[in-house]
């Protein structure tokens, strides 16, 4: 007999938690292993190897897309988003065959949902990450400006926001944040940064490079056209001839 499945609760409402807790606590087939809000949920999924997530779609400072979006691919759940109305989000559930509850639910609803997960995962169904990846993709590249990441530091997970970011720096496939004296290494091709975030204060100042304009202090000028930024605290990071007309044309050229 297959045992229980792991199953995590995420929702910024404790009393959402609780009362979800206790329909799930009917059902020999699964076992309910945490509840947490957003910003905790990544570590808590991956620390008890959850199968089942019940995430909630709005939450503050983390939302539910943002939770999966700091996960790595190979340990993503099966999931049911719990949402109040939201046309967008219901639409793309429906699209990319997602499930979802939509607030309030009752016991009918949720054993249906239930019952959905448990076959997806009795089956092993390979396509479902994949519907789920591409839901997060379509969400990405719907969003105005990134304004938050998720990253992690020191064993933990922790927010950081676009506001704070000092520059960004390519790593292969992936890049890294500078903010203040810490790195963080995030799952993000540079081309994917510089089409999220707001293009009026981060600026791409050469191949390896997006700058937040707001650090800048000092522009030096070098030979054949290009130039060394000196950041808030110092640090210096080239911008390059073939950059230089973007990176004027949000400072205005300099007499």
């Amino acid at each position: 007999m297959r045992p229980p499945i792991r199953v995590a609760i995420i929702d910024d409402e404790p009393l959402a938690r609780s009362a979800l807790r206790l329909q799930l606590a009917a059902d020999p087939e699964v076992v309910v292993v945490g509840d947490c809000i957003g910003v905790d949920a990544p570590a808590l999924i991956e620390r008890a190897q959850v199968e089942l997530v019940f995430l909630d779609v709005q939450m503050p400072e983390v939302d539910g897309f943002q939770v999966l979006e700091a996960l790595r691919p190979e340990v993503l759940p099966a999931t049911v988003f719990v949402t109040a109305y939201d046309e967008y989000a219901v639409r793309a559930f429906e699209v990319h065959a997602i499930d979802y509850l939509q607030k309030p639910f009752d016991d009918a609803r949720l054993a249906t949902a239930l019952t959905r997960a448990k076959e997806r995962l009795a089956r092993h169904d390979p396509t479902a990450n994949e519907q789920l990846l591409a839901l997060l993709d379509e969400k990405r590249r719907s969003q105005k400006h990134l304004e938050r990441f998720l990253v992690r530091a020191r064993g933990k997970v922790v927010v950081v926001r676009t506001d704070d970011i000092d520059w960004i720096e390519a790593a292969d496939y992936y890049a890294t944040l500078h903010v203040g004296g810490e790195a963080h290494l995030v799952r993000q091709t540079m081309a994917d940064l510089e089409a999220s975030l707001d293009a009026q204060r981060f600026v791409r100042v050469h191949r390896g490079a997006i700058v937040n304009i707001d650090r800048v202090r000092e522009v030096h000028l070098l030979f054949r056209g290009d130039c060394t930024l000196v950041l808030a605290g110092g640090t210096q990071v080239r911008l390059s001839r073939t950059r230089r007309a973007e990176f004027e044309r949000l400072f205005g050229t300099p007499r």
